[in-house]
């Protein structure tokens, strides 16, 4: 059992460390040795428990893939209390605290951009595909604008929204939450019913000034 547990600890520290150089450096570049030094452990013992740098690269894919999941779960079962819009919206904020605060989240949306390495877990389709989960509940509740696709919707809300924690470097002085509330407001009232929109947008506003 201690050596069990010891196993799964240095295959945890070697995903996390994994991750820190893949976020860095990008997949080509990192490099064995980089990432067992990250971990604190031989490149003999990083091979016991990965095949090389290629496994590795998906075990941080599985991890992000399945923390993105568990969130969805969390903000889906506030569906019925706040609504399709008002959890959207608390999605994509969700997404940019892991992007800003989850090493390997952040790690594995580069990776599944990556030329250079064959990803498996499209990240970006599983946050289309929960964006448009809940696009389609709000049109079925008559929140959508006429004429709104929940699809092409959803396809803007992703463009829109992934990577916003780099954004925030580019205009100095503004947080990506900032930038995120700044987004909602061009973007819902075009896809949603005007007073849909103004009852989300006015609880935004309301979010960031307790903040």
């Amino acid at each position: 059992m201690v050596k069990q547990e010891r196993a799964a600890r240095t295959r945890e520290s070697l995903i996390r460390a994994a991750a820190e150089v893949f976020a860095r450096e990008g997949f080509t570049a990192a490099s064995i040795a980089a990432i067992s030094r990250r971990a604190g452990v031989t490149s003999g013992a990083l091979h016991f428990h990965f095949d090389g740098k290629t496994s590795l690269a998906l075990a941080v894919e599985e991890r992000a893939a399945r923390t993105l999941r568990e969130a969805a779960a969390a903000q889906g079962e506030r569906v019925d209390a706040d609504g399709p819009l008002r959890v959207l919206v608390g999605s994509t904020d969700t997404l940019l605290a892991l992007l800003a605060e989850d090493v390997v989240v952040r790690a594995a949306f580069a990776l599944s951009a990556d030329t250079g390495h064959g990803s498996r877990t499209d990240l970006r389709r599983q946050w289309r595909l929960w964006a448009a989960e809940l696009l389609v509940a709000a049109e079925r509740a008559g929140l959508l604008a006429e004429g709104v696709s929940p699809q092409e919707a959803a396809r803007l809300v992703v463009a829109l929204t992934v990577g916003l924690d780099g954004l925030a470097g580019v205009e100095p002085g503004r947080s990506a939450r900032q930038l995120l509330t700044r987004i909602w407001t061009v973007i819902l009232p075009g896809i949603a019913r005007h007073e849909a929109a103004a009852a989300v947008l006015s609880e935004v506003s309301e979010d960031n000034e307790t903040d």
